[in-house]
Formats: C-alpha cells, sequence, structure tokens
C-alpha cells in the first residue's frame, strides 16, 4: 500500500525519490562535478553564507537516471543541470536561480528555507 501512494505522489520512484531528497535540507542542488555553471551557482550560494547539499550526478550510480529525472520534471528538453531546490521546492536551473537573486527574490526564498 505505501509503494501505492509513492506512485500516485509523483507516477515515478525516481521523481519521489528526487523530491525525498530535496526535501531533507533547506537547500538541495543536483549538479555535476565538471559543469562551470554548477560551480557558479555553488559560488553564490558560499558568497552568501549559504551551506547547500549538493548531490554530484556524475559520481552517483544513478545520476543518469536522476538528470532523466529532472529533465522531465524541469520540462525541458535541455539538459536540467544544475537544478536548484528551495525549501523542497523547485526553482530552476542557473538562470533561474541569477534572476532570483537579480530581482531580489533569492534571499526572502532561502530566509524563509532557514538557510540564512
Amino acid at each position: 500500500m505505501q509503494h501505492q501512494a509513492k506512485q500516485s505522489y509523483s507516477g515515478n520512484d525516481t521523481l519521489w525519490r528526487i523530491e525525498r531528497m530535496a526535501a531533507e535540507n533547506a537547500v538541495v542542488m543536483f549538479s555535476m562535478s565538471s559543469c562551470c555553471m554548477c560551480h557558479a551557482v555553488k559560488q553564490l550560494f558560499c558568497g552568501m553564507g549559504v551551506n547547500p547539499t549538493v548531490y554530484e550526478l556524475d559520481e552517483d550510480p544513478r545520476g543518469k537516471e536522476i538528470e532523466k529525472a529532472l529533465m522531465r520534471l524541469m520540462g525541458s528538453s535541455s539538459p536540467a543541470i544544475p537544478a536548484v531546490f528551495i525549501g523542497g521546492k523547485l526553482v530552476g536551473s542557473m538562470d533561474r536561480v541569477m534572476a532570483s537573486h537579480i530581482n531580489g527574490s533569492l534571499v526572502p526564498l532561502l530566509k524563509d528555507a532557514g538557510a540564512l
């Protein structure tokens, strides 16, 4: 019965797993260790005093599976990395994070999530 609830919750075990991982910490980032955009987002957060939980997908045996699920979640056929969750909610990739930083909405999100 519990497995059925999982399935109906997200329709996919990998998406359910991503949602669980994203909800475990205030700021969660799915990344690739060699991705320059991922590095830039990590630097932004560190410069703000935020210590995100980072999952390096190229170091995870299920990384490709997680990346494909993130692409579905983000509704994108382009790479979904970095994928940033704040307070368990998907913010998006680098463009969304940077836009939120520039327009002033990132800090309130981080404060509401308890990251600042």
